[in-house]
């Protein structure tokens, strides 16, 4: 039988930093919302492929700390503009 391994931990620090940057809430209904989010998540995007295009283009220098540490400080300066959607659930919660 196969044996499953963990993944290494410079995989993981890279797989974190790129749900972080693209797991956003979602819009609310007001206006312009909807827009606002799709907007950030295409800048977010854009960011993310650009770091891993660079790690392709140069697998002979593969650093994922520096390449996470990239998606992390793009991600910080595009905050969430707009606001999330809250279920009531949620808001009585």
């Amino acid at each position: 039988m196969n044996k499953r391994h963990m993944l290494p931990a410079d995989v993981t620090v890279l797989l974190s930093a790129v749900l972080a940057a693209l797991d956003l809430p979602l819009p609310s209904n007001e206006d312009g919302d909807d827009r606002k989010h799709y907007r950030l998540l295409q800048l977010r995007a854009s960011n993310v492929r650009v770091a891993l295009g660079a790690l392709l283009n140069h697998p002979q220098h593969p650093d994922l700390h520096d390449d996470a540490a990239y998606i992390r400080k793009g991600t910080a300066q595009l905050p969430i503009t707009y606001t999330p959607f809250f279920s009531r659930t949620e808001e009585e919660g």
